[in-house]
């Protein structure tokens, strides 16, 4: 046996002891170390994984894939099975042959794994085209933005008092700490759970935040009731479709990415999920994979994976599998666990719909309050929690390929709005806000959590060496919670194939790295 290079044992000196001892003492040092966490040491046997699965090719899945290639290298075979689209929730429809996102949208300029993934793969930010948003009750426009920063910074001021401010400042405390997530993945930390994630960056305070509601955190922060109704709800309204009493934590995520600094991949987000696939040079199986079984062999254990193509029935072995799909019975992944012992029942609480409808014709400004329609100056129109409101918000929308001569339509022409909804539009409902339409596409999701309808954080480890990306979702939903987990769960994968239980639930991480520098 070897010596790891970054040991140095003075082997011509005298120890005093007779040569077969010292080789003893050497190996069990050399044993030791590899169950503390020598970077360069695999399981038992020393061997790398042969093969990793990864069921969901989202973003989730797809940054899993590429991470897992990064930690453990050119050699393991890493297969990902999808029984839809890669995207997943990541996805785009043909309107009069321009793309339109139909899923997530919008990413934060603090997301530095999505940056880095578009900077990786030589994709481009989409222009940005400007457009102004107002807040509808259902009887009238109740707050709207102007051309003007500073006029708009005084209107917010004489409705709400400080409550803005006292907004903003809470929800930059919350990012800058989140913020630490990326220099504890930089140096190879890994967390065996949400909670522990959570934890290693805000403390208890941010697990309080996923237990209870935002509207108590803000009314405790000083932020009127009035700021609420009127900004908060709508906000919620549009990014997970849901109200105020979602959990803290979740609200704050939502609002972080209300602000400015907001971008937009060019040709479609989704092509940074096919990308990652390409960059992590892993196999697409376009397969539902039906049964997921563990095989022991002594204190090893492999998991054999039954799928169904649209040509037949398969089964494979694997070393390492990564769940990146919803396990909630309402998701209906399809997935079943067997032979496992403890049984793995499906997770508790249900994922939440909403329904995107895009709509090519022509807006009713009037239903809005704005008879003439080259009167009405806005963008995009988030509602209130008000009874009788039919959707969540109505907004112009850009392709996903914008050239340097675009405008965005104006309210008097025929453009593209996607409505936001709980329920599909009925055509009473599509003839209040539209005046006439082309098209109409439809397009429903199990998009987010219903936050609240599960008690606790589900797991990250099911079971050795199996694993289960989707459970940050309910700390919070976006593309960049998602590309953190992945990170996390490809740290995590890769330290306990290896026993470097040094890098797994460190405390005071913050002082540890600063002390390796």
């Amino acid at each position: 046996m070897s010596c790891p290079s970054h040991l140095s044992f003075p082997l011509g000196m005298s120890l005093g002891m007779p040569g077969c001892l010292l080789r003893l003492l050497l190996l069990l040092l050399l044993s030791s170390l590899s169950v503390l966490g020598n970077s360069g040491s695999a399981q038992l046997d020393g061997a790398p994984p042969s093969k990793i699965a990864v069921i969901g090719a989202g973003i989730g899945g797809t940054a899993t894939a590429h991470f897992l290639r990064q930690h453990f290298g050119p050699e393991v075979q890493v297969d990902v099975f999808e029984k839809g689209e890669v995207g997943g929730r990541l996805a785009t429809v043909t309107v009069n042959h321009h793309d339109y996102e139909s899923g997530g949208s919008i990413i934060h300029s603090l997301n530095l794994h999505m940056q880095e993934f578009v900077k990786q793969l030589g994709l481009k930010y989409r222009r940005s085209v400007a457009g102004k948003t107002a807040v509808f009750n259902g009887e009238e426009v109740i707050l709207e933005e102007t051309d003007w920063y500073l006029l708009d910074l005084f209107r917010l001021w004489w409705r709400y008092g400080i409550s803005f401010i006292r907004l903003q400042m809470w929800v930059e405390e919350i990012m800058e700490k989140f913020m630490r997530i990326y220099k504890y993945q930089a140096h190879g930390y890994a967390f065996s759970s949400v909670e522990e994630l959570l934890a290693s960056l805000g403390g208890s305070g941010f697990i309080n935040m996923t237990q209870r509601p935002l509207s108590d955190s803000l009314v405790e922060l000083g932020v009127s009731q009035r700021f609420i109704d009127e900004v908060i709800a709508p906000i919620m309204r549009v990014n997970y479709g849901q109200n105020v009493s979602i959990p803290a934590f979740v609200g704050a995520v939502s609002l972080a990415g209300a602000q400015a600094n907001l971008w937009a991949v060019e040709g479609g987000n989704k092509l940074v999920c096919s990308g990652l696939l390409k960059l992590a040079n892993a196999n697409l199986l376009q397969a539902q994979v039906t049964t997921i079984s563990p095989i022991s062999s002594g204190d090893t254990v492999q998991y054999q994976l039954s799928f169904t193509t649209a040509t037949g029935t398969g089964s494979e072995l694997y070393d390492i599998v990564v769940l990146a799909t919803p396990l909630q019975t309402s998701v209906a992944s399809g997935v079943q666990f067997q032979g496992f012992s403890p049984s793995l029942d499906p997770l508790p609480g249900n994922y939440h719909r909403t329904v995107a409808t895009v709509v090519h014709g022509y807006l009713n400004t009037s239903f809005f309050g704005f008879p003439d329609p080259r009167l009405f100056p806005f963008a995009s129109v988030l509602t209130t929690d008000a009874p009788g409101l039919f959707f969540n918000s109505a907004a112009s929308v850009c392709p996903v390929n914008i050239s340097a001569g675009f405008r965005r339509k104006q309210p008097q022409e025929a453009g593209v709005y996607k409505v936001f909804s709980l329920q599909p539009l009925d055509k009473a409902q599509l003839k209040t806000l539209f005046r006439s339409y082309y098209s109409v596409q439809v397009t429903e999701w199990q998009a987010y959590p219903r936050y609240g309808s599960s008690h606790g954080l589900p797991p990250v480890e099911l079971h050795p060496n199996l694993y289960y990306l989707n459970g940050i979702e309910w700390a919070g939903s976006a593309m960049e919670m998602s590309s953190v987990a992945a990170k996390n769960i490809a740290l995590l994968a890769y330290h306990r194939w290896n026993r470097q239980t040094d890098m797994v639930d460190q405390k005071d991480l913050m002082h540890r790295i600063k002390t390796e520098l």
